[in-house]
């Protein structure tokens, strides 16, 4: 005779503690494998429109389709960064000037801080050399590190367009093996979870590029009116790199002022760039990220600064990329499965505006949220 068995909620909970806890553990122990990896599998699940158009309409072989979509991705990564070198070079034929600015825009900042806070320009370059010092032996020491991490983004960039490749030629395999995991009875619920991820990941990675394209004009158009000469390359690192969460908008600000001295040393310059970053990033976190971005993953802001704080400390700036289609996944897979849909609904951003405690005394309590 069986019964069925109910393990109470607090067998529930540290179960699936357990279970997060311990894929993660796999994640940061195989992070450097499994980077690649899940990029690759975005990346796939964004050509997957493409694919499909390769193989229905143009009845092409699906190997042939899957090699021709990764050869367009390959090629627009390639066309955008040949764009930035070629603007980079251009740049570096300026760095006389840009090097005579900055002394220039040095000398100013020294005068100002000797002015209002009483300290010689001697002792300002003397804590200045102490500090050079102290970071040529830090530099020296993490030349190794820096080699290391050079090779492993040349690997992952070998890496990427293969699996990626992989993914599209082996698509109905996956998809056959996942079928064989689970019952007949549960195919319905497995096509209904796959065609959410893809068309989540799909819209995530759309509405970002939309968001880099956004920030991008907005920024190259801001710096233009301000008098910045590489104004649209200057334009396109800043949306490239607002896109990494938290330091990529501090990197874009910080190369645009650099790039700004091979114009003029003005301080009026440097605070019109600040002013222009500070409002792109207004526009874009309180319109262009509700708009595009947290319409497309039903993600609360909680979870996803959780998400990327965790993905950055696993797998850095790669990891912060992955965090919020990874939650948008586990959300997916939450709200479908019995017993996991409290979990997925933690997760989301909908909030009630009302909501009933219903007490044993059969007296229902109403609040407010």
């Amino acid at each position: 005779m069986t019964t069925n068995y109910t393990p109470p909620l607090y067998i529930k909970i540290a179960s699936i503690f357990i279970t997060l806890l311990s894929i993660g553990l796999i994640f940061f122990i195989g992070r450097n494998v499994l980077k690649p990896v899940l990029l690759a599998f975005l990346f796939a699940v964004l050509l997957l429109p493409i694919h499909s158009f390769l193989r229905k309409k143009l009845k092409l072989y699906n190997t042939l389709a899957s090699l021709i979509s990764v050869l367009f991705f390959v090629a627009v990564v390639i066309g955008i960064l040949t764009f930035i070198s070629f603007q980079i070079s251009a740049i570096s034929s300026d760095f006389d000037i840009i090097q005579k600015n900055f002394n220039s825009f040095l000398y100013e900042c020294h005068k100002f801080i000797k002015e209002h806070f009483k300290v010689s320009i001697w002792e300002q370059k003397k804590y200045l050399e102490d500090v050079t010092k102290d970071s040529v032996k830090k530099g020296n020491e993490s030349i190794g590190t820096m080699l290391v991490s050079v090779t492993d983004v040349l690997l992952d960039s070998t890496l990427i367009p293969i699996y990626t490749f992989l993914f599209l030629l082996y698509k109905d395999h996956f998809i056959l093996f996942l079928s064989k995991l689970f019952k007949k009875e549960n195919h319905a619920k497995l096509k209904e979870i796959l065609c959410q991820i893809k068309i989540s990941i799909n819209n995530y990675i759309l509405g970002l590029l939309l968001e880099m394209v956004a920030v991008s004009v907005l920024t190259s158009a801001g710096l233009y009116f301000i008098g910045i000469k590489y104004f649209i390359l200057l334009g396109l690192i800043t949306g490239i790199l607002n896109m990494i969460p938290y330091i990529g908008i501090v990197i874009a600000g910080v190369l645009t002022v650099i790039a700004s001295l091979s114009g003029t040393p003005q301080m009026s310059v440097l605070i019109g760039i600040l002013v222009v970053n500070i409002v792109v990033q207004l526009l874009d976190n309180n319109i262009l990220v509700p708009l595009i971005i947290n319409s497309k993953v039903e993600i609360n802001a909680l979870v996803s600064i959780i998400g990327i704080i965790v993905g950055g400390a696993t797998a850095g700036i790669a990891g912060m990329f992955l965090a919020i289609p990874l939650l948008a996944i586990l959300k997916i897979i939450f709200d479908r499965l019995d017993g996991f849909e409290p979990w997925g609904y933690l997760m989301g951003n909908h909030l009630p505006k009302k909501f009933i405690w219903k007490i044993k005394s059969n007296k229902n309590v109403e609040g407010n949220v």
